[in-house]
């Protein structure tokens, strides 16, 4: 084994403690500057918005729920008077088809309100310069509220 003069050991060991004290500065710093960054980053750059209240308010909605609510009436007045003579099976069998049938109808008739809302969101987003949205549901602090705004882009009356 090596042998090494009292001088030596406490040299190396002054070494490691010098060593292991700059690692743990310099990692506090790296930390303390990440998280300045990451605070300073949600202020300037992550909006929210409350999705579902700007679909809700565009101005084609009052349209696809008058559609969907004759599509339901004839859904039902059809189910009515083809299952009269059809067994529990085969009615349950037709209902869900129905279901499928309605639910395809809703989102046929969602997609464009969709897209002009998401484009909406895209355009306002890209004028404040933020480079992510989310729903407000999913944010407990933070962000900038773009909702107003893209209310207005969609022609919505608050």
């Amino acid at each position: 084994m090596l042998k090494l003069e009292k001088k030596q050991v406490k040299l190396v060991t002054v070494a490691i403690a010098l060593f292991f004290v700059l690692g743990i500065v310099g990692l506090a710093l790296s930390q303390s500057h990440l998280s300045y960054a990451a605070g300073a980053s949600s202020q300037s750059n992550i909006g929210v918005i409350n999705e579902q209240m700007v679909i809700s308010q565009h101005p084609d909605i009052a349209k696809v729920q008058e559609t969907m609510n004759s599509e339901i009436d004839q859904a039902k007045k059809d189910f009515d008077a083809k299952t009269a003579s059809m067994n529990d099976q085969e009615k349950q069998q037709y209902y869900s088809q129905t279901s499928q049938r309605l639910s395809l109808k809703q989102q046929e008739l969602m997609a464009p309100i969709l897209d002009k809302v998401r484009s909406a969101i895209q355009e306002v987003a890209a004028a404040k310069g933020l480079t992510v949205v989310l729903d407000k549901s999913n944010v407990v602090y933070g962000g900038q509220d773009i909702t107003d705004e893209v209310l207005k882009k969609i022609g919505a009356s608050k």
